[in-house]
C-alpha cells in the first residue's frame, strides 16, 4: 500500500465519468428504494383505516376505540413513528375517501402520506382530491406546492 494520500495519486483514465455514472446509480436506487418503503407504508396505513371503517361499521366502535388502538400499536412498536390517535384518524380518512384498494396501490402510493393527508383536510371532493393527486404525481409536487 501506498502512503501517498488519495488526493494525490493520478486519476486513471475514464475514471471521472465512470464515478459519475455510479453516483446516478446509487442517487436512482435511493430514490426507488424510498419510493417502495412510502408504498408500502402507504398501503398498510390504508389497510388499517380500512380495518377500522369496517370494525366501526359492524361493532360500533367509537372514536374511544381508536385512542386505545394508538396506545397499543405505539406501545407494541415504540421506535415506529405513525400510530398517534391523529395519524390513525387520517387511515381511516384516507381508507374511506379512496375504497378502492387498486387506486390506493397505483395511484395515491406515488405520493407520500402527509401529502394525502393534506388532499383529506383541503379538499371536499373525490374528484378534486383525484385531479390534485395526478398533478401533484405528474408534477412531483411538495407538500407545500399542494397545500398551495
Amino acid at each position: 500500500m501506498s502512503d501517498k494520500p488519495v488526493s494525490l495519486t493520478q486519476v486513471p483514465e475514464g475514471y471521472a465519468d465512470w464515478l459519475a455514472e455510479l453516483k446516478i446509480r446509487i442517487h436512482s436506487a435511493q430514490q426507488r428504494a424510498t419510493l417502495a418503503v412510502n408504498r408500502e407504508l402507504v398501503t398498510l396505513y390504508w389497510q388499517i383505516g380500512r380495518d377500522i371503517l369496517a370494525r366501526q361499521a359492524e361493532q360500533g366502535w367509537g372514536a374511544k376505540v381508536i385512542d386505545r388502538l394508538a396506545h397499543d400499536l405505539r406501545n407494541a412498536f415504540p421506535e415506529m413513528k405513525g400510530f398517534s390517535p391523529r395519524n390513525l384518524k387520517y387511515m381511516r380518512a384516507v381508507a374511506e375517501a379512496w375504497p378502492e384498494p387498486e387506486f390506493v396501490q397505483q395511484a395515491a402510493a406515488q405520493l407520500p402520506w402527509f401529502h394525502l393527508c393534506t388532499l383529506i383536510d383541503k379538499l371536499a371532493t373525490r374528484e378534486e382530491r383525484d385531479w390534485y393527486l395526478a398533478k401533484a404525481v405528474e408534477h412531483a409536487w411538495s407538500r407545500n406546492v399542494l397545500v398551495m
